[in-house]
């Protein structure tokens, strides 16, 4: 019987397993759930010719127990043994809550994929293990030590240098690469994968800690800010050396079952900087300057003609911590915005008044009761600067791959793109960081009957290797 119910738009249908006169384990008395897909999906495969006989059988097990019949029918109709049907029913069970999970936060091909993998055999223990847990630990152990601890000029492990050094060890007797490889697969572990990170080079950490709290605060309060006091707040910075490179021959588009061709070969135009401002509540890039230079004046130039896009606006100025961010020409701009005489500046040379210093010309540009004002990102960690985000999207959409005949025609290209990207995907960055660690826990979705027994084995090997 089905019967609508309001859960994230599925269509639930139930299925009450009556009690056997013969008496059913209390899992087998528990419902079968089945969704309309999941109902669809074993349907199918219990239909379809190119299934497999055992897959079929299952999968015609599970619609018979949703149509509340008992084993002993099932197992009659199926011409099975009733405590084979009985299995399949608790395996159907168990799996439940995660096929429901897969089904609603993946495609329709894994979730099919998932539905054939709980009707599947468990896996067979076949010959005795030839490697015990131990020795599977230690190849993983390893695995997660540097090459270079071996003695071996590599930065990453493969499958053959492994095998090598476990038996150099003497921690087997024998092992081929591939039985190597399928042991890092069961603990999911890629030697050769590695992602980039940023490590600061700030000494102080309660300074590094306060600076970055200071910056997600920013970004977090700034709608706020903009709705309530018309504080805008941009992100600036640089990207430099953008080379003006010409392709000696021209792109091959990609044709079906063949890639793009890009010549290798190119001729040098030379160079540009690109600096930009992008508006943390807007969404968008308000000035963007493209230039041969990006010294301290092209930076106060820059920020003079952000400012004059709205200029009755306060602003919050996030910057790395260049020295041209810094420099005197910006302190100079930013005084006569502020209207500021020249004279209450003082001079660099002697080292005294506000340009004296690093730290004098600093606290200047961050003072909090500045119209516009400063805030600095920690030393090595750009990003935490949203632009850089934007500027990762010029690089892979214009500059790679990219064949510039001048240093005009990369310019122009330049230019018009972040004018097309206002115009159409352009959107303010979701920042959720704080700068505290996230302490909330992560939900593991439930696990189908299989993967509880893949995850007990992967378990028994990480104990082992901890």
């Amino acid at each position: 019987m089905m019967q609508e119910m309001p859960f994230l738009g599925l269509m639930l249908v139930f299925g009450r397993l009556t009690q056997a006169k013969e008496g059913l384990c209390p899992d087998e008395r528990r419902k079968l759930l089945l969704t309309e897909r999941s109902y669809q999906i074993l349907r199918t495969l219990s239909e379809k010719t190119t299934t497999e006989v055992r897959i079929k059988e299952r999968a015609r097990i599970i619609l018979l127990g949703f149509e509340k019949l008992e084993n002993s029918e099932i197992a009659r109709i199926l011409r099975l043994e009733r405590h084979s049907v009985g299995r399949w029913r608790r395996r159907w069970q168990q799996s439940q809550d995660g096929l429901l999970a897969i089904e609603m936060n993946e495609h329709h091909a894994a979730f099919q994929r998932a539905i054939e993998d709980v009707l599947r055999d468990a896996p067979r223990s076949g010959a005795p293990a030839k490697f015990s847990a131990q020795q599977v630990a230690q190849v993983v152990s390893t695995a997660c030590e540097s090459p270079r601890d071996s003695q071996r000029p590599v930065e990453t492990w493969t499958g053959r240098e492994l095998a090598d050094e476990v038996i150099k060890r003497d921690l087997v007797a024998s092992i081929s690469p591939s039985r190597v490889n399928d042991f890092l697969r069961l603990v999911d572990l890629r030697p050769s994968h590695r992602k980039g990170w940023c490590f600061t080079t700030e000494k102080d950490r309660e300074l590094f800690q306060s600076q970055v709290e200071q910056i997600c605060s920013i970004y977090l309060s700034a709608g706020d800010a903009f709705r309530l006091h018309n504080t805008r707040t941009i992100s600036v910075d640089e990207m430099t050396s953008l080379a003006a490179n010409e392709r000696r021959a021209s792109i091959r588009l990609p044709l079906p079952g063949q890639q793009g061709k890009i010549e290798c070969q190119y001729t040098r135009h030379g160079t540009l900087s690109l600096t930009g401002s992008w508006d943390v509540v807007a969404g968008q890039m308000i000035h963007t300057t493209v230039d041969e230079t990006r010294n301290g004046d092209d930076f106060a130039l820059h920020i003079r003609q952000t400012i004059a896009t709205d200029p009755l606006a306060n602003w919050i100025i996030v910057a790395d911590n260049l020295n041209t961010h810094y420099g005197e020409p910006i302190v100079r701009t930013v005084a006569e915005l502020l209207g500021i005489g020249q004279s209450e500046l003082g001079d660099k040379k002697r080292r005294r008044g506000i340009l004296g210093c690093i730290q004098s010309r600093r606290q200047f540009l961050t003072d909090p009761s500045h119209r516009i004002r400063f805030a600095y990102t920690p030393r090595h960690s750009s990003w935490l600067n949203q632009i850089e985000v934007v500027f990762g999207v010029i690089n892979r959409r214009v500059i790679r791959g990219g064949s510039f005949t001048s240093k005009k025609d990369l310019r122009d290209k330049l230019l018009t793109f972040v004018d097309y990207y206002n115009r159409t995907y352009a959107k303010p960055l979701n920042w959720t960081y704080t700068g505290r660690p996230i302490n909330t826990p992560t939900t593991q979705r439930p696990r189908t009957w299989r993967e509880t027994g893949k995850a007990t084995r992967i378990q028994q090997v990480m104990d082992l290797v901890a």
